[in-house]
């Protein structure tokens, strides 16, 4: 795809005279008007001032020759359609088979490297299916920069300070002594549980129920990321950055750079320079530092150790973050563009919102003790992050083609059955023969198997791993058409090798692209 892509291009620089406009290349509705079509001649006719037709013709004559070309022909206002030969499809699968894992992947890009930060979520409670979502989204974002080349630091930041976990301490000791929780506490069961296991006598100071509460929370919170398949490469916590003095440096460092200012006895940053919408506090007048100070050090140390792209996966209910961020950036000397906040969108499940305060909580653990962490991570992230999600608890574990997750695993696991037959039967081939014209089904799915490269590269820089599971969904429903249509293991040994290879590069497609939603491919279903 990428290769008829630029040799396009090139025919229409050397028509254009070197404009070279979006070229519209996609596969037409319908096989009656060819494999590919472009639009381009109707973008390139207001800036060269001629027909689109007469352009489209004068491509024609240039593109109709490319290899692997076996037609180019003009239709309507002025499209291109392009009906390509055996040897463009055979070229395109032995390619695919060559890079194996590699295929579509970027190549490693130096002087940059991209922090994620995710989940982030305080410990005082489970993880939610808001955290879910959060966990699977941010995790695969990460996933998709890693395979286009861009180097990644996974990053869990958690508050370990302040009044919330105050209260989750005091939640913690009330439990234990039979009490309510106090207001604005913490009344889910996990924190009976944790109360009750916790090695502190009834009478201990509230501060080691936080202490001791906080690191056993930290600990069930880690495990379930594990059992979710999400890793991170750092963890840092709001307190280590008031005990090493981050804090009072990044204020100190604002202030050198004229955006700290005193009002009311309270200390400030001029964040409205820089398009907030109102001013910050840092320090309170009576010498508490705020929430924002703790960022403001955060955002300083996620540079000093060498990030150039800060990415913070934040919930719903934090949009009025992404100005603050970048202004609390750019107060410190640093370039707002490299602060990016991507913003995810609420969870239900059957119809009910979930609150971890409100004690009516489903858990990411109760998630995946539902419908698996296959399910789990394919449905969470199926939609864009910027849509609502409703998880269907009963679709996400039926074992049928309505379950979207199944319909691609099945598809894996048929190609993975096609293989091990044609193996024990001997009839195993090499290459991608050399004669054979491919039928219909097998143009399709070579088609849609030479998207990859730019399905991974735009869902990267879209932030949009939905896109890959669009992509998954769409190679496992054309795969299905070729096996349903076409007897795969050929008596004519040309037939059956172009026809393994199509297997094997699906087998592999799907094997990379459920990897980067993080689930698994199954051989065997």
């Amino acid at each position: 795809m990428r290769d008829l892509h630029d040799a396009l291009a090139d025919a229409v620089r050397g028509v254009s005279g070197g404009e070279v406009p979006d070229l519209g290349l996609e596969r037409p509705a319908s096989a009656e008007h060819g494999d590919y079509a472009t639009s381009v001649a109707m973008r390139l006719a207001p800036v060269l001032s001629r027909p689109p037709r007469e352009i489209a013709e004068d491509l024609a004559g240039v593109v109709g020759v490319l290899p692997g070309v076996d037609a180019a022909e003009v239709a309507g206002p002025g499209f291109l359609n392009l009906r390509l030969g055996a040897d463009w499809y055979r070229a395109a699968l032995a390619a695919m088979l060559a890079a194996g894992p590699a295929f579509g992947r970027g190549a490693p890009a130096a002087g940059v490297e991209t922090l994620v930060e995710f989940v982030s979520a305080n410990p005082t409670g489970d993880l939610t299916i808001g955290s879910a979502r959060n966990a699977a989204y941010g995790d695969c974002v990460a996933r998709l920069l890693a395979f286009t080349g861009e180097p990644v630091v996974r990053e869990y930041y958690f508050n370990d300070a302040g009044n919330q976990i105050a209260l989750f301490g005091a939640s913690l000791l009330a439990r234990r002594r039979g009490e309510d929780v106090p207001e604005g506490g913490y009344p889910g069961p996990e924190v009976v549980g944790i109360a009750a296991a916790l090695p502190l006598a009834d009478d201990a100071p509230v501060e080691e129920w936080t202490r001791l509460g906080t690191e056993t929370m930290m600990g069930r919170i880690r495990g379930s990321l594990e059992r979710m398949r999400v890793g991170f490469d750092l963890w840092t916590s709001e307190q280590t950055l008031h005990a090493s003095g981050a804090v009072g440096a990044a204020i100190e460092r604002a202030r050198g750079e004229g955006h700290v200012f005193e009002q009311d006895g309270a200390t400030w940053l001029r964040t409205t320079t820089f398009g907030d919408d109102k001013d910050r506090v840092l320090l309170k007048a009576d010498g508490e530092t705020t929430y924002f100070a703790a960022d403001l050090a955060y955002i300083d140390l996620k540079f000093a150790r060498g990030a150039t792209r800060a990415i913070y996966v934040l919930g719903a209910d934090h949009h009025g973050y992404i100005q603050r961020l970048k202004a609390g950036a750019a107060c410190l000397g640093h370039d707002p563009a490299s602060v990016e906040v991507l913003i995810y969108q609420l969870v239900t499940v059957s119809g009910e919102r979930m609150g971890k305060r409100r004690g009516n909580v489903i858990t990411l653990d109760g998630l995946v003790d539902a419908i698996g962490v296959d399910a789990a991570r394919y449905f969470l992230v199926q939609r864009s992050h910027d849509q609502t999600l409703d998880i269907d608890l009963d679709l996400a574990v039926e074992e049928s083609s309505k379950n979207p997750v199944y319909y691609v695993q099945y598809a894996h696991a048929r190609c993975a059955s096609i293989l091990r037959k044609a193996a024990d039967e001997g009839r195993l081939t090499e290459g991608v023969g050399t004669a054979h014209v491919p039928e219909r089904p097998e143009t399709a799915l070579v088609r849609r198997l030479a998207e990859w490269p730019d399905i991974a590269r735009t869902a990267a820089e879209l932030r949009a791993p939905h896109r890959i599971v669009a992509w998954a969904h769409e190679l496992a429903g054309d795969f299905h058409v070729f096996h349903h249509d076409l007897y795969v293991l050929h008596e004519d040994d040309d037939v059956r090798a172009f026809r393994l290879a199509a297997v094997r590069a699906t087998a592999e497609a799907l094997a990379r692209a459920l990897d980067l939603v993080g689930v698994s491919a199954p051989e065997r279903m």
